[in-house]
């Protein structure tokens, strides 16, 4: 049996290594989230990147689980930036979920909801690209 520990800081690894390689921003694990509450799995490199990032890797399941979304958005209210939640179920496409006002905020809009979007992970990075050349 894989250690669940193990298993997560791995898949953390690998999609820091893809979001690197879409985003050109380094990624590393955040290892304070095993010490304190409300810290996201990466950290990013680039302090304007908007996002506070959960990963979740289980090998069965569907969506992504209130509680999942729920510990993101606790992380991201600590520092002031949105919730992103990347999972992967085994033999599943890697998924990416974000707040709506994220979508918004990547075209110039403003808005409130408490909906979220789910997309692949080349939609998220674009998303985020869109974000990050507003804000400069």
């Amino acid at each position: 049996m894989v250690n669940g520990r193990n298993k997560g800081a791995s898949f953390e690894r690998e999609v820091g290594k893809l979001l690197e390689d879409e985003l050109g921003i380094s990624f590393k694990r955040d290892l304070e989230q095993y010490r304190a509450a409300d810290h996201g799995d990466l950290l990013a490199s680039d302090p304007d990147f908007p996002f506070v990032i959960e990963c979740k890797r289980y090998a069965s399941g569907t969506g992504c689980k209130p509680a999942w979304w729920q510990q993101a958005q606790a992380a991201a209210n600590a520092v002031g930036k949105m919730p992103c939640v990347i999972y992967k179920y085994d033999r599943r496409e890697l998924r990416c979920v974000v707040p709506f006002t994220a979508l918004y905020a990547a075209f110039g809009a403003q808005c409130v909801s408490d909906y979220q979007a789910e997309m692949t992970l080349e939609a998220f990075c674009y998303i985020t690209r869109e974000i990050m050349n507003d804000n400069a």
